[in-house]
């Protein structure tokens, strides 16, 4: 049974270093409004589909921070019901940490931002202004821009000739990316933490060229009202396995590694880590996605070593926790880890002359907590039960999504506030947005009598209508202060509002005077 805590002992336990998992179960709205620096965000409408990864370990410590709504105290009861054993409740809730005089922040991947400007403000990266860059370009001089996100938001928008290749790919690709040691060299991503953490990896793997970040990335240069291109699919090229400089960039990475303490670790030894009971070990593959469909390591979690970086928290879940990564080229994972180490992560790489050993060695991982699904309606079935009056719907899709397109009469829900919302006759209907799984666990917070009939729809706006489904749109419904996953915060800052820009902006560069002394400490950068 979970037990309550008050906001002191929470923050104790956060500073002792000691593991321990806290827990935002509010929506991604509410939490991106305002929430402590270090807590992690698993909503609980997902609570079940997303926490046995981030922590995998059910004996560490979870604290659940809320809104002092009672939400916490129903993830308490669900995560207990599939095994974890030491819960506890923040008594009061973000008002109570807040009313405690703890630092409250806006935005997401608070640690991982924080980073970036801290890293800028030690290593003194070189940055570029966009106008530099434009006039670069204009006068026809040589310069590579390389755009440190990964593909999906590159093809948004692009800063004009840019080359995607996300930062966790660029130590070992750059040199098929750069033509000789004189060509500048500019990294941007869509704000400012990429391009600084991406510049600065290629000045301490030591390339030779002028390196530079791209001041405030595609932001900067819409606010300095130059064109960006959209629909890109410019990428990195495939590095030859043969090269015959891999040796010589595999050596600058492990020198790197090195120099900022991190430990290689042979298989033998992780596989005793993945089977210990008193310690959380993450196993991090950093390769790209198309590599770990391939095949991995068993127990490992992909996290492409950029987006590692950037979002730290949405792989790694427990501060405290021991993390290995690692690659097949010996190069990518030691770069990676000489960051982490200065996010001040106790972090081991295991190298790829070990991954044959760890293979047999690994101990398989754990069976997932297997999420039984609705029973599945289609569209068609659907508009029957419309006609014939034998239906209420509830749409637990993204309340965005709901404003866009929804059917006609379709009430919008969400999981920490189903009760109430459905009516006393049978057969109502939660229609998931990407599964029956996620309508499933909205559907177990209805009254018996309604989860028994629950069915979900699963298929897109286009089959509703053509299954004869009216479909309406309401832009203002439901209202702002009830989209609780839809965090308003600068939304829009790349779709033609300077204004949210600039705010975004000022948020990233105005993180470090935010941070306590506690929170500060945490990090180890060290140029």
């Amino acid at each position: 049974m979970s037990k309550t805590i008050t906001a002191g002992q929470a923050k104790q336990w956060l500073d002792e270093g000691g593991e321990i998992a806290f827990l935002d179960v509010r929506e991604h709205g509410q939490y991106g409004e305002e929430h402590p620096f270090f807590v992690v965000s698993v909503p609980y409408s997902r609570l079940e589909l997303d926490v046995e990864r981030l922590v995998p370990r059910k004996t560490v410590p979870v604290v659940l921070l809320d809104d002092g709504d009672g939400v916490a105290e129903r993830a308490a009861a669900r995560l207990e019901a599939v095994g974890y054993g030491h819960m506890h409740v923040l008594r009061g809730g973000a008002a109570a940490w807040k009313a405690a005089g703890y630092g409250m922040f806006q935005g997401v991947h608070l640690p991982s931002k924080t980073f970036g400007e801290l890293v800028e403000h030690a290593y003194h990266t070189p940055r570029l202004q966009a106008p530099e860059l434009a006039a670069m370009q204009a006068r026809g001089e040589a310069v590579v821009v390389l755009d440190g996100r990964p593909v999906d938001e590159f093809r948004k928008m692009n800063i004009p000739g840019a080359v995607c290749c996300p930062n966790g790919e660029l130590a070992l690709r750059i040199h098929a990316l750069v033509p000789d040691d004189r060509t500048p060299v500019v990294i941007n991503c869509a704000g400012r933490t990429r391009s600084i953490i991406g510049a600065q990896t290629l000045i301490n793997i030591g390339i030779p060229n002028p390196v530079y970040a791209l001041e405030n990335g595609t932001q900067g240069w819409y606010l300095n009202d130059l064109a960006l291109e959209h629909g890109n699919d410019r990428r990195y090229p495939q590095v030859d396995a043969a090269a015959p400089d891999l040796k010589a960039r595999r050596d600058r990475a492990r020198e790197l590694a090195g120099r900022h303490g991190v430990a290689e670790v042979d298989a033998a030894t992780l596989a005793g880590w993945m089977r210990q009971e008193d310690r959380t070990t993450f196993l991090l593959d950093v390769r790209t996605g198309e590599e770990f469909a391939a095949g991995s390591l068993p127990g490992a979690q992909h996290a492409p070593g950029g987006q590692l970086l950037q979002g730290t928290d949405l792989y790694v879940g427990v501060k405290g926790a021991r993390l290995v990564v690692t690659d097949d080229d010996g190069i990518r994972a030691r770069v990676v880890a000489s960051w982490l180490a200065q996010m001040g992560r106790e972090i081991h790489v295991l190298p790829p002359e070990e991954w044959t050993r760890a293979g047999a060695a690994l101990p398989p991982p754990a069976p997932a907590v297997a999420v039984q699904g609705l029973p599945l309606v289609g569209p068609a079935e659907l508009a029957a039960l419309v006609a014939a009056g034998q239906v209420q719907i509830l749409d637990v899709r993204a309340s965005m999504a709901y404003r866009q397109a929804h059917i006609a009469g379709a009430r919008w829900a969400i999981r920490p506030r189903m009760a109430g919302l459905a009516g006393t006759e049978s057969g109502a209907l939660v229609r998931g947005a990407a599964s029956d799984e996620l309508a499933a666990l909205a559907a177990g917070e209805l009254p018996e009598a309604l989860r028994a009939g629950a069915r979900a729809l699963v298929a897109p706006v286009a089959q509703w209508r053509e299954a004869g489904l009216a479909v309406e749109a309401t832009p203002d419904t439901p209202r702002d202060a009830d989209c609780i996953d839809f965090l308003f915060f600068v939304h829009d800052r790349h779709d033609g509002n300077k204004e949210a820009a600039r705010r975004y902006l000022a948020w990233e560069t105005g993180l470090i005077g935010q941070l306590d002394a506690q929170e500060r400490g945490a990090y180890r950068i060290s140029p």
